[in-house]
């Protein structure tokens, strides 16, 4: 089996143009989500999918890998599955590419649940939410699962919600719930697949990717670890990675 790592990494981002390459305590973002991912036990290659020069040579000069896309791909997933469908492999992992924590055992563990079981086309990890302000971010995609841990449904609201009780952060001490961590590991032939997949309204709605799956009738496995990044969206999520990076030198 071969597994491949794929980080879709596009400049001009809407609420913070040139995220990627916002300089994070002496390396631009990518370069410390790339040598995060390189820890993963199961990765057998890594590239940056990237829709500009300037990442590009960002990457080659710390010695990544990487390869323009096509400038009019929509989303992340359009610019994995470009650079996917010309490496053969058994398996896609598409990392985000504004996750400077990622770490090699997030990885491992969704690759592992891929292998555990041949037949599950999508793997995605989830982590408990521990405050009451993320229930009830938008921001942050909220997630409910069965009792394999399939999800059920992915939403911007606060799922499952608490009818009986407005202290969120009570309610949080005695129930769980589980928000969803932006990494996507895939069947290959699925991926590729993945645009012939007619949208949903679900999709629309809420703007979310993954539930064009579940509205299509596919599962999505879920994985649940302790791991809490922040993904860089705005200048102050980098201040906040700044802030964490030097806490913990």
């Amino acid at each position: 089996m071969k597994t491949i790592g794929i980080i879709p990494a596009r400049y001009d981002s809407r609420r913070f143009r040139g995220k990627v390459l916002a300089d994070l305590c002496g390396k631009p973002v990518i370069r410390h989500v790339y040598e995060g991912a390189l820890k993963s036990r199961f990765l057998d290659e890594l590239v940056v999918a990237c829709d500009d020069v300037r990442i590009k040579r960002a990457v080659e000069s710390f010695g990544g890998k990487a390869f323009l896309t096509s400038t009019s791909h929509k989303t992340g997933t359009d610019r994995v599955i470009e650079i996917a469908s010309s490496i053969e492999s058994d398996y896609v992992i598409n990392i985000q590419g504004d996750e400077p924590f990622m770490t090699g055992e997030l990885l491992d563990s969704v690759i592992d649940a891929l292998y555990e079981d041949r037949e599950i086309c999508m793997a995605t990890p989830i982590r408990r939410i521990i405050s009451s302000q993320e229930l009830s971010n938008p921001g942050v995609v909220k997630v409910v699962v069965d009792k394999d841990n399939f999800a059920i449904y992915f939403s911007r609201s606060c799922i499952p919600f608490p009818r009986d009780s407005l202290d969120l952060q009570s309610l949080l001490k005695h129930r769980a719930f589980y928000g969803h961590i932006g990494l996507y590991g895939y069947r290959r032939d699925f991926l590729l697949g993945f645009n012939n997949l007619p949208r949903s309204e679900l999709e629309e709605i809420e703007e979310l990717e993954q539930l064009r799956i579940i509205a299509n009738g596919y599962r999505i496995k879920t994985v649940i670890t302790d791991y809490h990044g922040v993904g860089i969206d705005t200048p102050k999520d980098l201040e906040r990675a700044v802030e964490i990076l030097k806490r913990n030198v």
